[in-house]
């Protein structure tokens, strides 16, 4: 099932996710759901909170930029329970973008390297380490399991600069090619509908 996806503004993306268990219901559709909303909106990757879903879940599949970053052309994973162990390296800015700030950019800076452990969709621990682009989009994803935005690590001038656009996307002014929920709607009812 194709997703909604939350907008900035709406509290759900500012929880911090729980963790679940391997008997959490249903969990290969919500991998299911996650992936195919991700691909419906053109995105790389999507965190179950976007989806209105407060669960420590995230999903990438880096085939669409394989062209530009050749390592992330077979790069598709379900992260459960993931914990960042360790972040290090040069620290880099890049421009970043989300699913939930719509047609909004901002450059920000990130380790160059990571260390994380989480489960796979299989319920297989993994402890591994990802450098270059792929711990980028790693954190960013990650990030929305803590309740935090990308806009959140920009500096605070820029934060100053764009907070009237971050105003208007809360209040649905944007244009996308997915369905969306904005502050002030009731999850269930928008999925029910």
């Amino acid at each position: 099932m194709t997703y909604p996806i939350v907008v900035y503004g709406h509290p759900i993306l500012r929880k911090v996710a729980e963790d679940i268990d391997r008997q959490y219901p249903d969990l290969d559709q919500t991998i299911s759901d996650l992936f195919e909303t991700m691909y419906n909106s053109e995105g790389l990757g999507l965190a179950a909170p976007q989806i209105g879903k407060s669960i420590r879940i995230f999903v990438i599949d880096g085939k669409p930029i394989g062209d530009e970053e050749p390592g992330m052309a077979d790069f598709k994973k379900a992260f459960i329970n993931a914990r960042i162990t360790e972040k290090y390296g040069e620290i880099k800015p890049m421009s970043e973008g989300c699913l939930s700030i719509p047609n909004m950019r901002e450059e920000v800076n990130r380790e160059g390297h990571i260390r994380i452990q989480y489960y796979d969709e299989n319920w297989q621990f993994h402890d591994e380490s990802y450098d270059g682009y792929k711990a980028r989009v790693i954190q960013h994803e990650y990030d929305h399991l803590d309740g935090v935005l990308f806009t959140d690590r920009v500096s605070p001038l820029r934060k100053r600069l764009i907070k009237s656009k971050l105003t208007a996307i809360s209040k649905g002014k944007f244009e996308v090619e997915y369905r969306t929920i904005l502050p002030g709607q009731k999850i269930k009812s928008v999925l029910s509908a």
